[in-house]
């Protein structure tokens, strides 16, 4: 425990840090905070699997986890108490200036219920402002690309519109050029056979005046 301690020490510095409970041991840490600061974090619990000798994603339907936040200075006033699944976040913003104590308590049944657990906290703080305006960046950012993403998407359209309007062309050119070319067959076929009548016409008519027929 006193090793835990130490390292919680370590929190003013380190924006992440992991600990190992067994079954539903709760552990907490303590944080000096001022008035309006805001704590954002994140969570992640997994279990150790003997067969494997490392730890796993814990299943949500047999594994939850408790984060409480309580002000020390008010005589260990609840502020939050929040029960979700094995991975999350969380968001505290301090009401008063003081030391506040964090809790983590795994909750679990069946196999789990003595089982090791690693959970895994990566937080941040700062003011109100500044963290809502990293997300305003981050989302800016987001939305910078979703556009960057539809104009691709609508170069792309163009381009298959463009394709679509050419294969359509070459096409009625196609159809153009096989149907003038059956006509002109239609055409030399008609001309060969009325060639062919008058020449037959024509050696009958030698043949009456010869006499020979």
């Amino acid at each position: 425990m006193k090793l835990f301690f130490c390292l919680l020490g370590l929190l003013s510095v380190a924006n992440a840090f992991y600990f190992h409970v067994i079954g539903g041991e709760r552990k907490c840490f303590y944080k000096e905070l001022s008035q309006g600061t805001l704590l954002l974090g994140k969570y992640n619990v997994e279990v150790f699997d003997t067969q494997t000798n490392r730890f796993i994603a814990a299943d949500s339907s047999q594994l939850g986890l408790v984060l409480d936040i309580e002000e020390v200075f008010d005589n260990h006033h609840r502020v939050v108490h929040q029960k979700g699944s094995p991975s999350g976040e969380f968001t505290f913003t301090a009401i008063d200036t003081g030391e506040h104590r964090i809790c983590f308590q795994p909750q679990s049944q069946g196999w789990l219920a003595k089982v090791r657990t690693k959970i895994g906290v990566e937080f941040e703080i700062g003011d109100i402002e500044t963290l809502d305006s990293k997300k305003n960046e981050h989302v800016q950012s987001l939305t910078g690309k979703v556009k960057v993403l539809n104009k691709k998407i609508l170069n792309i359209r163009r381009e298959q519109e463009l394709t679509r309007e050419r294969e359509a062309k070459f096409r009625d050119e196609s159809e153009s050029v096989n149907s003038k070319a059956v006509n002109w067959t239609i055409i030399q076929l008609l001309v060969l056979g009325a060639t062919c009548v008058w020449q037959i016409n024509h050696l009958r008519s030698f043949f009456v005046k010869q006499k020979i027929v």
